[in-house]
């Protein structure tokens, strides 16, 4: 699932160069420097990517090369005239200036020179463009590490360069060096003997370099506590300390190690030091990885701290299932995205959604075969460089990534819900926005059973709109859902997990405007501070619901509802207006989006309106315009999320738009039923959450079910509520069906279900005494509560009764009522002309005759 992709590999990137230059050699170049393979190695990795290696040339030299990832092209940068072991090498952005520290003894522990005594390590500054003169650094009997801080791009200052010297006896050095130009392109140190030095820390367990951030992590021992620090360098200025936290661990280590500063291929390191590391993100995510010491065999625990969240994870790993025979170090990997992977080879592999770890259930824990990490090799020494791995032995270095393929296959054969969702959450995010990931889901989920812990299809829906959203703004991060779940209280097999609060880091005086990541770090800290709201859910379903009702009782009767009822409207026929542009009709499987579905429309406008405030009270500071952008393109794309999961779904089972025909006789296959059953599963997601569907989904609906299902099924999931009757639907059925026995029967059942609203609009369309007596009842009442309402207390008198009127008292004076009115009242069917009192007192006989039983006699 995890693999590593080749950046780099010595074999094939360098030493066809090598062999090419000593076969036709260049200024720079000569015999000294051929090749010796197995004396190619890397040594450091600098921001741009490029890869500073070494190698021993036929005659004895050192030599110095880098290779540049972007044009694929090698350089010599350096040639020492005798071989010496090179344990750290950094090149300034220019080019022009070389820092290495060097052994003086030989690999027999001799020094070069067995007559002088010497320091152990050699620093030294070189200047290359052209080679020139050379200034020792520091000369000491512990190891050095050094690395050039590389300026922004487009903020180089070209006449100062600034370097970190770190030497193994706890102290880190920042020298500045500024240099002059001569000659036109001779670039040398100006005043080497005067160089400005400072100590940036001193006394330090572990040392960590951000390459990506140029960030210097340490950590120190204060009251017997490991607290964290960091120091930010700047391109226009030297560094400041920006940060501080508590880690709250108890150190028990002896061994310095160092992190980001380049690989020492004559020091292995030691299973003593502080195994740590940190990876930031754009977003303002900061995760502290470290491992606990071993205590047994049998189990493993780690620990990762959320910063951002103010959380500390701990899991332990049972181990007992493993066949591996030794217990080695776990790797931390910064695969991007908001993952960090925990690998320890033979034994587990862990994907730890740092965004959103609240749940278990969104992140992967894989063992045994599923947890093979190709060609990672456990019996061979890999060491990680925060989204790098770098095979020390053979002079490769990889890029952590997930396979898509591998991860879909996972997610299709997984039986545990807890993998089907994590898998499911880390395709969506991670592999972005591919139209063909999102299908291959989409047609996964149609062959899952429905699970009884989660939705599926809900995750999919808010998953897909998280990814796009903090897109366009990462301050949407914790203001929108990522999941409908809140709660989880399963077990994932072979991994416990303890969650504790943290204290809250102390930021610097002031939080620098130039980097984008301490902003939304401070913000991200700044939220944790009111997690109650940040914790529920933007919106209250019940509450929702509630509104919704009270608009559709009241906009009638009440002008403020009224108003408030446009408002609502007018915000959905925004949103609408940009779907019919973002989707022509040609890419359209299904057609959505061809009719004015009201009950839709208040909730797109509600959604709109709701999430406006929600986003208010907390991003106030983005502005109003920038809000209303966010919200209209979250509902817009939440209208097309939907309408992608039901194009997919017939495109799986190969339906096309004739199946909406309903007086087509002909025989639908099985398949429909299946697109039927997971448009009826879309629906209840979507209901779940209280989310709008695109307008016409409920007609389509209900044609599909027409064409599936027989009809006392039908007429049960309309009584149900899973199927929804729309004025559309039932104006189809009125004129596309004849009046045959079958169909009358079919009609009667769907019009006696109808809303009064409905019925009033296309009753007239059905030409048959079932729909006449709807339409005499529904009008008689109508005429009299208007009646009734004007007139309360109006007297009746008994004329002398006429040859038509019936010898029953209610139906006599009912009749005359309307006649009395008659002249007030409109036909239903003719606006301009009198109602037909004589109808209305036949329509109405019979009904009563009927109501008691005597039609036959």
């Amino acid at each position: 699932m995890l693999e590593l992709k080749p950046l780099f590999d010595v074999e094939l990137d360098v030493a066809p160069w090598l062999v090419n230059c000593r076969l036709t050699p260049l200024n720079d170049h000569d015999e000294s420097t051929s090749p010796s393979r197995k004396e190619l190695q890397i040594v450091n990795v600098e921001k741009n990517g490029s890869v500073l290696y070494t190698w021993k040339g036929m005659k004895g030299t050192t030599c110095i090369g880098i290779y540049d990832p972007h044009n694929k092209q090698n350089k010599l940068l350096y040639v020492f005239d005798r071989e010496v072991p090179l344990i750290s090498c950094s090149v300034n952005m220019e080019r022009t200036l070389l820092a290495v520290s060097i052994l003086q003894f030989t690999r027999r522990g001799l020094p070069m020179d067995t007559f002088r005594p010497v320091s152990r390590c050699l620093t030294l500054l070189i200047e290359i463009h052209p080679v020139n003169n050379t200034k020792v650094l520091k000369a000491v009997d512990s190891d050095v590490r050094v690395q050039f801080v590389h300026p922004a791009a487009d903020k180089r200052v070209f006449p100062e360069n600034h370097l970190l010297v770190v030497s193994e006896d706890r102290c880190i050095e920042h020298i500045c060096i500024r240099v002059v130009v001569e000659e036109g392109y001779r670039v040398m140190v100006q005043n080497p003997d005067r160089l400005h030095k400072d100590i940036v820390a001193e006394d330090f367990l572990w040392a960590q370099w951000d390459t990506e951030g140029q960030r210097l992590f340490y950590v120190i021992k204060k009251e017997n506590n490991a607290v964290l620090m960091c120091i930010q360098f700047y391109p226009d200025r030297n560094y400041e300390m920006l940060l501080s936290f508590p880690l709250g661990l108890s150190l028990t280590v002896t061994k310095l190690r160092l992190v980001n500063f380049g690989y020492n291929h004559f020091q292995e390191e030691s299973l003593e030091s502080l195994n740590l590391q940190v990876f930031t993100n754009h977003a303002g995510t900061m995760s502290v990885c470290y491992s606990h010491p071993v205590q047994n065999k049998l189990e493993f625990t780690y620990s990762i701290i959320l910063l951002h969240h103010g959380w500390r994870k701990t899991f332990t790993v049972s181990l007992e299932a493993s066949g591996c025979d030794c217990i080695s170090e776990p790797a931390f990997i910064n695969i991007g995205y908001y993952y960090v992977a925990v690998y320890m080879p033979g034994y587990f592999l862990h994907l730890i959604n740092t965004q959103h770890p609240n749940l278990a259930c969104h992140s992967l824990f894989l063992s045994g075969k599923d947890a093979k990490m190709k060609p990672w090799i456990h019996k061979r020494y890999m060491l990680s460089l925060s989204d790098l791995v770098l095979d020390c032995q053979l002079g490769k270095m990889y890029k952590a990534d997930l396979n898509p393929q591998t991860l879909l296959l996972f997610m299709r054969d997984s039986k545990l819900d807890c993998h089907q969702l994590a898998a499911m959450h880390c395709a969506v995010l991670y592999l972005q926005s591919d139209s063909e990931t999102e299908a291959q889901i989409i047609h996964w989920m149609c062959d899952l059973p429905v699970s009884g812990t989660f939705d599926l299809i809900q995750e999919f829906i808010l998953g897909t709109l998280y990814r796009k959203v903090i897109s366009e703004t990462n301050a949407m991060d914790k203001l929108l859902p990522y999941s409908s779940l809140f709660n989880w209280d399963g077990e994932i097999p072979g991994i416990s997990c303890s969650t504790e609060t943290i204290s809250q880091p102390v930021f610097g005086e002031e939080i620098p405007n130039i980097q984008v990541f301490w902003k939304e770090l401070n913000r991200n800290v700044e939220s944790v501070k009111n997690l109650e709201s940040l914790q529920n859910p933007w919106h209250n379903t019940s509450s929702l619901r509630r509104i919704k009702t009270e608009l559709c009782l009241k906009m009638k009767v009440d002008e403020r509802a009224n108003k408030h009822f446009r408002n609502i409207l007018e915000n959905a026929k925004k949103i609408l207006s940009k779907v019919n542009t973002c989707s022509s009709a040609e890419q359209q499987v299904v057609p959505f989006f061809q009719e004015e579905d009201c009950h839709q429309m208040v909730l797109i406008g509600l959604m709109v309106e709701k999430l406006k405030e929600h986003l208010l009270n907390y991003l106030h500071y983005i502005g109003k315009k920038k809000i209303d952008l966010i919200v209209n393109n979250y509902v817009l794309n939440l209208l097309e999320c939907i309408r992608q999961i039901v194009d997919e779904i017939w495109k799986k089972y190969g339906l096309k738009s004739h199946i909406l025909c309903l007086s087509s006789g002909e025989k639908v296959n099985p398949a429909a039923f299946v697109a039927f059953h997971m448009m009826t599963r879309v629906l209840e997601a979507a209901e779940g959450l209280f989310l709008p569907l695109p307008p016409g989904y409920h007609t389509i609906h209900i044609i599909l079910g027409v064409r599936c299902l027989p009809l006392h099924t039908l007429l049960h999931y309309i009584d149900l509520g899973v199927l929804h009757l729309t004025e559309r639907f039932v104006t189809r059925l009125l004129e596309e069906l004849d009046n045959s026995k079958t169909n009358e029967s079919f009609k009667f059942g769907i019009v006696t279900r109808i809303t009064e609203a409905i019925g009033q609009k296309i009753g007239h369309l059905w030409d048959h005494p079932t729909s006449s007596s709807c339409i005499a009842r529904n009008y008689v009442e109508t005429l009299l509560k208007n009646r009734c309402t004007q007139q309360k207390s109006k007297t009746f008198f008994l004329r002398e009764q006429t040859t038509f009127e019936s010898e029953f008292l209610p139906l006599t004076y009912l009749a005359r009522f309307l006649t009395e009115v008659e002249d007030q009242a409109l036909n239903p069917f003719e606006e301009q002309e009198n109602v037909d009192a004589k109808f209305v007192e036949e329509v109405a006989l019979k009904q009563t005759l009927t109501l008691l039983g005597l039609e036959n006699e």
